[in-house]
C-alpha cells in the first residue's frame, strides 16, 4: 500500500468523491464501448456520500495519494442488523494497478470481520477485473441477475397484471412486516433503509406493498427517480406472480424515464413477461457472499444504492 494512505471518509470530501465515481464509473463503460452511465456529470453522483451518510450504519472510505493529497480511491461500507454491505467501490483510471481497490476491500473486510458478520455486495458479471478481485478475496457467486431497462411510455404501462389490487403505497406501519418478509426471503433484515426510503428525505423514494390480507404482506418493491440512481429495487417478494405486480406498479411511477431493474436468471417466466412489456437486457450482475448464506426463498431484486445482494 506504499503511495497512499486509507482513511474515513470526512465531509470535505464529498464532491472529490462524487468527481471520482463519475470519472471512474464513466470512463469504464466507455472504455467497453458503452454509453456514460452518469451523463448528468459528477453532481448526479453527489447522492451515493449523502445517502451513506444519512443511513444508520453507513459510511465511506478513501484512499489518499501521499504526494499530491488526491483522493484516487473510494467506496462505501453499510453496517446492518444482519450483514454488511459492500457499496459502489472506484479506483481513478490514472492509477489503476496500485492496489487500490484491494487496499479498500480489505479494509472492509476486517470491518465484516470485527461485527462477526458476512460481506455481501453486487458485482458485475461484465468486469471482470472486479468480479476477480472479490472472488479471489473468498466472496461466492449467489445468485446471477439479468439487468433489464424499460422505456415507461408518457401516459404509463397499460398491462393487465394479476394482484394488482392488492398492491399500494408503503406506510411506517409495514415497517416491521417488510424486515420480517426480506428475513425469510433473503435471511437478512434492513428495517432502517425501509424507514428511509418510505419517509423519502430526498424526494426521490417510492415503496409499495403488496398485501394479501391484513397484517400479511407477500412483497414489497422500492424505487429511486434520480439521476445517479435511476432504478428499480431494491425488492423481496414470495412468488413471481407477486413481482409483476410490483414490478408494474413502480414502472408506473416513472412515466416517460427509463429505469433499469436486476431480475433472477432463474425466474424465467417472469423473464419473458417483462420482455412483453418491453424490457431489454442492458448487463449481468452477481449476488456474492463473503460468509454465511442462506438460500433465497422467493424472488431477491437489488439495487446498486444502498447496495445488498
Amino acid at each position: 500500500m506504499t503511495g497512499y494512505e486509507l482513511r474515513e471518509m470526512r465531509p470535505q470530501d464529498r464532491l472529490p468523491v462524487a468527481e471520482l465515481i463519475c470519472l471512474s464509473t464513466n470512463a469504464w463503460y466507455q472504455a467497453h464501448g458503452k454509453p456514460l452511465i452518469f451523463s448528468g456529470g459528477p453532481r448526479t453522483t453527489e447522492l451515493h456520500f449523502d445517502l451513506y451518510h444519512s443511513l444508520e450504519g453507513s459510511s465511506g472510505w478513501v484512499a489518499e495519494d501521499t504526494r499530491s493529497g488526491a483522493i484516487i480511491g473510494s467506496c462505501f461500507q453499510h453496517i446492518r442488523p444482519t450483514h454488511v454491505s459492500l457499496g459502489i467501490m472506484n479506483v481513478h483510471p490514472n492509477h489503476f494497478g496500485r492496489g487500490v481497490a484491494h487496499g479498500l476491500l480489505q479494509t472492509i473486510i476486517r470491518v465484516a470481520e470485527r461485527e462477526g458478520k458476512p460481506l455481501r455486495l453486487v458485482s458485475s458479471a461484465m468486469n471482470l477485473d472486479s468480479y476477480s478481485l472479490y472472488t479471489r478475496s473468498g466472496f461466492v457467486p449467489r445468485q446471477a441477475y439479468q439487468d433489464m431497462f424499460l422505456a415507461v411510455p408518457k401516459n404509463g404501462l397499460n398491462k393487465a397484471v394479476a394482484g394488482l389490487d392488492m398492491v399500494r403505497p408503503a406506510t411506517l406501519a409495514d415497517v416491521p412486516l417488510m424486515g420480517e418478509l426480506e428475513l425469510a426471503v433473503s435471511g437478512i433484515r434492513r428495517d432502517g433503509d425501509y424507514r428511509h426510503f418510505i419517509e423519502n428525505p430526498e424526494g426521490i423514494w417510492h415503496v409499495s406493498v403488496f398485501e394479501s390480507a391484513p397484517h400479511r404482506l407477500e412483497g414489497f418493491l422500492v424505487s429511486c427517480a434520480h439521476p445517479g440512481c435511476n432504478m428499480i429495487g431494491p425488492g423481496v417478494m414470495r412468488e413471481d406472480e407477486v413481482t409483476a405486480a410490483l414490478l408494474l406498479t413502480e414502472l408506473n411511477q416513472h412515466h416517460g424515464r427509463t429505469p433499469v431493474f436486476l431480475l433472477p436468471v432463474d425466474r424465467n417466466a417472469l423473464v419473458r413477461e417483462v420482455y412483453s412489456w418491453g424490457g431489454r437486457n442492458c448487463e449481468m450482475h452477481f449476488s456474492q457472499v463473503l460468509g454465511s448464506f442462506t438460500p433465497f426463498q422467493g424472488v431477491n431484486m437489488p439495487t446498486f444504492l444502498p447496495e445488498t445482494a
